[in-house]
């Protein structure tokens, strides 16, 4: 379903890798949290592969599609969730979903049953033909989800796409991510809630300075490291890591 080999990034300017040679490979049907503390580099990896910023090294395969080299192919497999908002605020919620079922070519037909349900499990229905820029942050994030859902994606992106939903509404996302999963498709997000994570992912990865450090199963991991909670995991793991950071950097200067 998604495929990164070697993915490297680095941003003008700076000698430091926000990505540093990483590797994924993600399967139908599996919900696959990426986890990482601030500027670990989740959410540039998340920009890359939906083609929002360029990379330098590397290769990226969305459903058999070169995202270098067939852009537009592997881009309509993916629907995405940013963390940021970004909506054009002026048009109403209908006319912001319809805007993508065009871009994506979803019929019509299609596209209301598909709006009608997921308006109704967000109980947005009344607000859909306001304008965004009205709409609170919570009604974005559920707007920004039904427009990404809206040509029922084969990989679905989240960057922390719990932020801003009441219990309701991310208890309706988590079933959309499982649902999504059960219908063969993939759901690859971020998140800072490692409980969530550890309730409904399938993999995880764990992503430091750039650097993937640790993948598997929660059992795999747990089993590798003693049996502790995924928090206590990533606690021990990113803490090891700025620990050999701070470490490497004061011995620079001795």
């Amino acid at each position: 379903m998604l495929t990164i080999e070697h993915l490297t990034k680095t941003y003008g300017g700076s000698a430091h890798k926000a990505v540093d040679d990483l590797n994924l490979t993600l399967k139908a049907g599996e919900i696959y949290g990426f986890l990482g503390p601030n500027g670990a580099g989740k959410t540039t990896t998340i920009k890359i592969v939906t083609g929002i910023l360029q990379y330098g090294e590397g290769k990226i395969t969305v459903c058999g599609h070169d995202l270098r080299s067939d852009t537009i192919e592997a881009k309509r497999h993916i629907g995405y969730v940013s963390d940021s908002h970004i909506l054009y605020d002026k048009l109403t919620g209908r006319e912001y979903v319809n805007f993508l079922a065009d871009i994506y070519g979803v019929d019509v037909a299609t596209r209301k049953k598909r709006a009608e349900a997921l308006l109704e499990k967000f109980e947005l229905t009344n607000a859909y033909d306001s304008q965004i820029k009205t709409y609170s942050h919570g009604m974005k994030q559920k707007i920004n989800i039904i427009g990404a859902l809206i040509h029922d994606p084969d990989l679905w992106i989240l960057d922390e796409p719990m932020t801003g939903l009441d219990p309701q509404s991310s208890f309706c996302l988590k079933e959309l991510m499982r649902a999504h999963c059960e219908a063969g498709k993939t759901v690859f997000f971020s998140t800072h809630v490692l409980e969530v994570a550890e309730k409904i992912c399938d993999r995880v990865g764990i992503i430091v300075k750039g650097k993937l450090l640790l993948e598997g199963t929660l059992d795999e991991i747990k089993a590798a490291k003693g049996d502790q909670s995924l928090e206590e995991v990533f606690l021990s793991v990113a803490g090891a890591e700025e620990t050999a950071v701070h470490t490497e950097k004061a011995g620079e200067h001795a």
